[in-house]
């Protein structure tokens, strides 16, 4: 009944936001806009949407192994796609997270290092995400003037970060209040392998594949732009894009949509840009997920997994998800 009501609620964010970004546009000129885009830019996204899934699971394959856990390669592409089919329609407050740490334990890499590399890889992500909000914030300035804007942006990139520091700090030795309780036991365990992570060599190989993963992810929303024929720059929607992101993150609606629009219409306001532009984008973003979406429930199908574990999956995911 928790797991349908939280669905049903973030349904109801998504609808609501949806609901409040079209008001704000054209109806008419948007569908004109949709019906016109150019198949080879929508081709490229769709392309583009698969570069940034193949780095994450390279990156979260370094990170399992920091976890004593192995992980080849293929299995890491096919995980990482099922759970971008996951994140996309189940209905369940763990989504593509939940398939990927039940598909790893699954292959017998255990429950806890199956947690901990999946929760370590979302800090690591949203990490580097908000780093990267944060440098290129005097860019970012000079296309948006409004101080109630500016202000966010400087809370979303440091408030991120700083969660993410606090995340680290769980593991200090001097913590023993940590150990009390099971919950904050497990967190402060995977808070140690993050600075196992960090001071070894794949750490860095872990940064670099997360810088790389959200300049995809940037090229991809340029792709979009251009398919819709938008009045936008390269750079502006790097400086643009990444805060959106990085909003989109918060697990408030069904894989970002409302969030993600009204976001990105914001984003386009503030810097003078046609809002109907930034619907668009965000519109060809979130089809080309899906569409990717679909190849990883392609390759769940083909792997053989039923669809009666699903409901174990989420389940035993959330009985053993110390985060949870």
């Amino acid at each position: 009944m928790r797991r349908l009501l939280s669905f049903l609620l973030k349904a109801a964010v998504s609808v609501l936001l949806l609901y409040l970004s079209l008001r704000r546009v054209d109806l008419a000129s948007v569908g004109q806009r949709l019906g016109g885009i150019d198949l080879r830019w929508t081709a490229f996204v769709v392309a583009g949407m698969c570069i940034p899934l193949l780095l994450g699971a390279q990156r979260w394959r370094e990170i399992v192994a920091v976890c004593g856990a192995k992980m080849p390669s293929a299995r890491a592409l096919r995980y990482t796609f099922i759970g971008q089919f996951f994140s996309q329609v189940l209905p369940s407050t763990v989504g593509g997270d939940a398939a990927r740490i039940w598909l790893l334990a699954r292959g017998g890499a255990g429950w806890a290092a199956s947690i901990y590399s999946v929760l370590i890889d979302r800090v690591a992500g949203v990490s580097v995400l908000a780093l990267l909000v944060i440098v290129c914030l005097p860019w970012t300035f000079s296309l948006v003037h409004d101080p109630v804007a500016r202000a966010a942006l400087v809370t979303i990139g440091f408030g991120a970060l700083g969660a993410a520091l606090v995340f680290l700090a769980l593991g200090h030795q001097h913590l023993r209040v940590m150990e009390r309780w099971w919950l904050t036991r497990h967190l402060a365990n995977a808070s140690r392998l993050s600075w196992r992570l960090c001071r070894s060599a794949a750490g860095a190989r872990v940064a670099l594949l997360s810088f790389m993963i959200q300049f995809g992810t940037v090229a991809v929303m340029w792709g979009a732009a251009m398919a819709a024929h938008a009045t936008i720059d390269l750079l502006q929607v790097l400086f643009l894009v990444l805060p959106v992101i990085l909003i989109a993150t918060v697990p408030v609606s069904i894989a970002g949509w409302g969030v993600r629009e009204s976001a990105m219409i914001l984003a386009f306001s503030y810097a003078g840009l046609a809002e109907s532009d930034g619907l668009i984008v965000s519109i060809l973003y979130g089809i080309a997920s899906l569409g990717v979406g679909a190849i990883g429930g392609i390759i769940w199908i083909a792997s053989g997994y039923r669809w009666r574990s699903v409901k174990k999956m989420e389940a035993d995911t959330q009985a053993h998800d110390p985060s949870a």
